[in-house]
Parts: structure tokens; C-alpha cells; sequence
């Protein structure tokens, strides 16, 4: 049989040809800046002209795909067509950080959304919102499900569930060659090698190069991890470019200079392929994400004749998002590294810390000398770390922007917020708290429950839509300074929930076995469903009603008497209930195994083994 990973690269390589360092090396190259270079651009109350131009076409795109989602969703009184004849809307979704967990549970929730998973365009599924989507977000381990799909330019989970070589958990990241020591000696060398290759063109390195090297192996189908790929090479991918694929954000925070302490009130930094920078009035700029580490001022080089390319390194991108070395430290014992590559591991990891290196080094700082008075703008350098690391563990920031519009996001929240590692609101609890801090700057966002709350009212058992009417956010407006037309996405929050499999793994799990694998991606999938609409028939319209009801508000439309009874179902009404339980929140799996195989009817078919393989290969041979 045809090996799926190198389908995968002969496809990757085909797409990247224009942009591919000759060396593959993954060092950055210092190159001849572009002509009257200016690297900065200011936020404002547009994307800028890149982004905007990118996602108008991606409409042509995404209508079409919507009308026909919306057409099997049910909706009464409804022409799709009509509706979308003169109006595009734009759909976000945000996956959690979590590792591997949120990674494998995300993996399945995003296959329900994807019209290429088999039998999910059936009834009762929701196959094809992928397709109708504007934005997709990830942050930590939802990252490395988000840009596993794709720095794989645009493949399907399924695909990267049957590589041999792709997203195999069965030996941990720190021990590869598990009893073959001298397999995991030589992986660790090849680490090693190339993050020294980086040292040695005369960049700083971190803890998180290393990280990222090593994600890289597992979530890039190139020979190697791709040492050479770079985040803003996705431009030029053949989904990108055809506007197949949503845009992809990756959210990571911003380290406050000179210190270790993440607070909520830390700057939130957002990668496209066509930018790093920050909605927040500590950054409020933008920079060409293919130019950083070249040496700036104010966004112009100091030197035109020396910029930089290749420092956006896909795993180095992967690894920022993630940053989780600095809790491995206190780790290592526990994680398979053992004898001589434990002494290795730990002496690389130990001197990276004592130079205080346990954060991803941009450097030098592509926001040198910014217009904004903020100690962010005045150093030499920029420390990023994990995009949860402030609380806000599900990336909703970048998609509330009004700049983007958004009228829905889907939420998919995989942390492990409770004793037994399931979530209980605390993510969407910090971003709704953080507008009303110093970094809210004016952008609104809707009420929620408090966490006690959220478990109590079992909020964190089945979806929850929050935001649901225009007409209930004047207060919070005028709370936060908000313009009056300002009105944030509607939000359907979906937290992580065993209905067929234990799905509350720890965070710090480092490998998993083929059927946990398809446990964990098989529980997404029912979790994003209800069970493929078995414990709600009218799933799918609720979904439909969710969608379209900003652009409702917009229209002066109220909803219909089917749209208005889902909205009393899933639309949180305010009730709180803060009464501490007596017993920690651990839920058992809701359906037995006869009612599992029943859902499984027609089912979206996430398969291992051989089986998987083939599918996985037809879905790569299509992106040639």
C-alpha cells in the first residue's frame, strides 16, 4: 500500500514549492528587504485590506456551502437561497487548549463539521458547517488539532487518523523510541541539531524551538516535520488560495517584561498567515507575519538590505501556542523519559531555564519603538507563551473583534477546570470578565454564569448558547463604553462531556493508544451531535437558528415559533444557582453501548486500522 504520510508530503511539497527554503533548514534567512518595507499596521475597525480581500472570496466559497447546509437543517419558513442572495455570513470556531485531550476530543467535534467525514451530511449531523465557516481558531492543543489540519493543507481528521506516521500517540513525544533508547538518543540529537542550526545563525532560542521540533514530527507530513515550513507558507497552499479553508488564528499571550506572572490583563497576540499583533490597546498594531525577527523600528527596517524570513516556523508556531515546558520541568520524572535521555532532557531543559528561556523568544521585537506607551513596544525582544496561560482557554478574543464581524461562533470547550478534569465555564467566564479590565478595549461580550453556576445548572452537560438577543446588550454597552451598534456573535458553547467514552483524560497524558485514539475522536464527534441528534431531534435546526439569527436581528426579523423554542431550550436565561455541591462534579458515560451502536447508525465513520488507512489515502490523493 501507497504510505499515506508520503501522499501527504508529495501534496504539502507540490503547494510549497514557491516558498520552500532551499537549505531546509530551520534557521531563518536573512534576505534583501522588500522595496519602502513598512512591516506595521495599525488595528482599527476593519481587518486590514489583506484579510478583508481574502475572506470576500472566501464568501464565493462559504455561501453557497451554508445554503446548502441551512437546506438540511429543517428550519421552517426558511428559503436558504433567498436569505443569502445579498448577505454573507461568518461563522468562527474556537477550539480549547488542553493537549492531547482537547487535541483528540477537538479532532472529533471538528469531524462532525466536516462534509468529508463519511455519513456526516446524514441526518441528524452537522457535516458541512466546516465548509461554511469564515474562521477557525485553536489555542494550545486545540492548535495542534487546528494547524494539523492545516499545515496538512487543509486534510480531514479522518486522513490523520489513518497516517501511520501523523497524530501516532502510542509512544510519548519525550520518548519516541520507547525501549530503544538509542532511537529516542538519536531523536533528541535531531532536535538538537536543528535548533542549534537556529543558535548558530545568530537568533536566541527557547525552550519552546525544542517543543516545537518535537510537535512538529507528529502534526507535519514532511519529511522530518518540515524543519523549513513556515506559518505564512500556508498563503500559498493550494486550500488557501482557493479558499477551501477557513482562515486559521492561533492565539498565544504575551509575557509582561521581566516577569512570570500571566494575568487576564495580559496581551492576547493572534497568528494568520498574514499576520502577527494584537487587538489590545497594549499592541493595537499588526506586523507581516513572514518578516518578524528582522530588525525593525516602528514596522521599517533599520537596515533595508537585511530582513529576515523564516522565523514563523510551523512548529515554532505550534510550540508558542503551547508552551507547556515550563510545568514539564517540574514533570519530567513522570512524562517516560528515563536514564541517559532523561539526564540529556533535563540538562537542555534545566540550562534553558536558568537563562530564563522557558517562554517562546521573538526576537528581535517586530513592535520595537510602536506608537503606543506600553513597556511591550520598548524592549529588544518579545516573550509569548501558552494561549491558555491567561485563563481564557477557549480562543474567542480574536473572533469577538467587530472588526470581523462575526455572527456565530461555535465553542468547543475541552479543558479541565474540575477536580476530574472536565470543564466548568471557567474559560468563557474569564473572557467575559476580562472587558471590564483595562485591556477590554470597548469590545463587548455577553453575560454568563459563574462557574458554580455553570456545573450546578449542568450548563457543561449540553450545549448553551449565550448572547441570543441584539436587544439585551444595552447595559453591558454602556458598562464597557461600547458603541451602540457594537453587538457581539451569538455563542454556541459546547463543553466536553462523556456520552460514549471517558473523555476527562489528564492534560499532562502524553501517549494514547489506537483505541483511545478512536474513543476520544468518537466521543467529539457525539459530544458536537447530541449523539447524532438521539437526544435532540431538532439539534441540527437549533444550529440553523443560531446561525442566522444576528443577520434576523439585522433585518428587524423576529424569530420564528420553531427558532423562538430552541432559544428557550439552549439560551442561558440568567438563572444562577451558586450553592457549592457536596460532591465533586464527576460525570458517567450517558449511553450504554446498545445506545451507542444504535447512534452509530449512519453515523460519521471514524475509523483505525486498515480501514482508516484507505480512507485517509483517498482524502490525500484529492488534495494533489
Amino acid at each position: 500500500m501507497v504510505h499515506l504520510n508520503f501522499v501527504v508530503s508529495t501534496a504539502l511539497l507540490a503547494s510549497l514549492t514557491a516558498a520552500w527554503n532551499p537549505d531546509n533548514s530551520y534557521a531563518p534567512t536573512h534576505i534583501q528587504c522588500p522595496s519602502n518595507a513598512s512591516f506595521l499596521t495599525v488595528a482599527s475597525d476593519t481587518v486590514a485590506k489583506n484579510e478583508a480581500d481574502w475572506v470576500e472570496a472566501r464568501h464565493n466559497v462559504t455561501n453557497p456551502k451554508l445554503i446548502e447546509f441551512l437546506d438540511r437543517m429543517n428550519l421552517d419558513n426558511f428559503d436558504a437561497q433567498s436569505f443569502l442572495a445579498n448577505s454573507s455570513l461568518n461563522i468562527g470556531l474556537a477550539f480549547s487548549g488542553g493537549g492531547y485531550r482537547a487535541m483528540l476530543c477537538g479532532a472529533g467535534q471538528l469531524a462532525a463539521l466536516d462534509e468529508r467525514t463519511i455519513n456526516s451530511t446524514n441526518d441528524g449531523h452537522l457535516g458541512g458547517l466546516l465548509q461554511a465557516s469564515t474562521y477557525l481558531a485553536g489555542l494550545s492543543g486545540g492548535n495542534w488539532l487546528v494547524n494539523s489540519i492545516v499545515l496538512n493543507n487543509f486534510t480531514s481528521v479522518q486522513a490523520l487518523q489513518g497516517d501511520k506516521d501523523l497524530w501516532d500517540l502510542s509512544a510519548s513525544i519525550f520518548n519516541p523510541g520507547g525501549l530503544n533508547i538509542f532511537s529516542t538518543a538519536s531523536y533528541y540529537d535531531d532536535l538538537a541539531d536543528d535548533v542549534e542550526d537556529k543558535k548558530d545563525a545568530g537568533f536566541n532560542i527557547s525552550l519552546t524551538d525544542i517543543w516545537g521540533r518535537a510537535l512538529s514530527q507528529q502534526f507535519i507530513g514532511l519529511p522530518n516535520g518540515g524543519p523549513a515550513i513556515e506559518f505564512s507558507d500556508v498563503r500559498n497552499y493550494d486550500a488557501f488560495t482557493s479558499h477551501e479553508m477557513p482562515l486559521p488564528i492561533v492565539v498565544s499571550v504575551g509575557r509582561a517584561p521581566g516577569t512570570k506572572i500571566i494575568s487576564t490583563n495580559s496581551t492576547v497576540f493572534e497568528f494568520t498567515p498574514f499576520h502577527l499583533g494584537s487587538w489590545d490597546p497594549s499592541i493595537y498594531h499588526f506586523t507581516d507575519l513572514k518578516y518578524i525577527a528582522s530588525n525593525v523600528s516602528n514596522g521599517v527596517p533599520v537596515n533595508d538590505s537585511s530582513c529576515v524570513t523564516g522565523f514563523d516556523n510551523g512548529g515554532f508556531v505550534l510550540g508558542t501556542s503551547s508552551s507547556l515546558f515550563n510545568q514539564f520541568l517540574l514533570r519530567l520524572n513522570s512524562t517516560g523519559v528515563s536514564g541517559v535521555i532523561y539526564r540529556l532532557a533535563h540538562s537542555i531543559l534545566e540550562n534553558l531555564d536558568e537563562d530564563n528561556n522557558d517562554i517562546a523568544i521573538y526576537a528581535p521585537n517586530p513592535f520595537k519603538n510602536a506608537p503606543v506607551n506600553t513597556s511591550i513596544s520598548k524592549t529588544d525582544y518579545l516573550d509569548l507563551v501558552d494561549g491558555g496561560e491567561d485563563n481564557q482557554n477557549v480562543p474567542l478574543y480574536p473572533l469577538q473583534q467587530q472588526a470581523r464581524n462575526v455572527d456565530v461562533i461555535f465553542a468547543y470547550d475541552n479543558s479541565a477546570d474540575t477536580d476530574f478534569s472536565w470543564p466548568n465555564g471557567a474559560s468563557i467566564d474569564a473572557t467575559y470578565n476580562r472587558q471590564f479590565g483595562i485591556q477590554g478595549n470597548h469590545s463587548i461580550f455577553p453575560s454568563v454564569p459563574d462557574n458554580t453556576s455553570f456545573v450546578n445548572l449542568g450548563l457543561n452537560t449540553r450545549p448553551v448558547f449565550f448572547g441570543c438577543y441584539a436587544s439585551n446588550f444595552t447595559t453591558l454597552r454602556e458598562e464597557v463604553g461600547a458603541s451602540d451598534t457594537d453587538t457581539p456573535p451569538l455563542i454556541v458553547w459546547t463543553s466536553n462531556y462523556p456520552y460514549s467514552y471517558l473523555s476527562n483524560t489528564s492534560t499532562f497524558k502524553m501517549s494514547y493508544e489506537t483505541k483511545e485514539v478512536a474513543g476520544m475522536i468518537q466521543n467529539g464527534y457525539n459530544v458536537a451531535t447530541l449523539a447524532n441528534s438521539t437526544e435532540d431531534s431538532d439539534w441540527g435546526t437549533c444550529v440553523g437558528c443560531a446561525i442566522i439569527q444576528r443577520e434576523r436581528e439585522r433585518r428587524g426579523l423576529q424569530p420564528t415559533d420553531q427558532c423562538r423554542s430552541c432559544f428557550d431550550r439552549y439560551c442561558w436565561n440568567g438563572t444562577l444557582n451558586t450553592t457549592q455541591p457536596s460532591t465533586p462534579y464527576e460525570p458517567g458515560i450517558k449511553i450504554s453501548d446498545s445506545e451507542s451502536a444504535d447512534s452509530k447508525k449512519n453515523a460519521g465513520s471514524l475509523l483505525t486500522g486498515s480501514a482508516a488507512l484507505a480512507v485517509a489515502l483517498s482524502f490525500a490523493v484529492l488534495m494533489m
